[in-house]
C-alpha cells in the first residue's frame, strides 16, 4: 500500500513512525484486559493528537505502532505522549501495576517510514546539485 501525502495550506507531508517500546524489566504484563485496555488508550491519545493509528501490535513485554504524525511532532514527543498517558492511566485502573517501579523503561525504538527509497532521495539530491 502506497501512503498518500497529506497536503495542508502550507506544507504538504508524510511523516510516519515504526515505534517499539517495553514495559520496565520487559515484564510480561500487556496481556488479557490490560492490553485491550492499552490498545483503546494508545488510541484515545493519538485521536486527540490527530495522529493517525496505521497498524498498532501489543505483545504481553512490548509494543509497536506505526502511527502518521504532523511534521511539527517528533518521535520522542509522540512516544512521551503515548507512554505518560496510557501508564498513568493504566496505574489508575490495574492497581498491580503499582508494584513495578515504573510501567514503561525509558527507551524506545524509533523509525521513519515512506514512499521513497534512501536511492531515490540521494539520486535527486545528487540531479538537484547537477552531479
Amino acid at each position: 500500500m502506497v501512503m498518500e501525502y497529506q497536503r495542508e495550506e502550507h506544507r504538504i507531508h508524510l511523516i510516519v513512525y515504526h515505534l517499539i517500546w517495553c514495559p520496565k524489566r520487559r515484564k510480561r504484563v500487556l496481556v488479557g484486559p490490560v492490553a485491550t485496555e492499552l490498545e483503546r488508550l494508545i488510541r484515545q491519545k493519538c485521536d486527540q493528537h490527530g495522529w493517525t493509528v496505521l497498524e498498532l501490535a501489543i505483545q504481553p513485554e512490548h509494543v509497536h505502532l506505526f502511527v502518521r504524525v504532523f511534521p511539527s511532532n517528533a518521535a520522542s514527543e509522540v512516544v512521551k505522549e503515548v507512554k505518560g498517558f496510557t501508564a498513568h492511566e493504566l496505574r489508575l485502573m490495574f492497581p498491580g501495576l503499582h508494584t513495578m517501579p515504573s510501567l514503561w523503561t525509558r527507551s524506545f525504538f524509533a523509525s521513519t517510514a515512506g514512499n521513497v527509497s534512501e536511492a531515490t532521495i540521494r539520486s535527486y539530491i545528487a540531479a538537484q546539485k547537477g552531479l
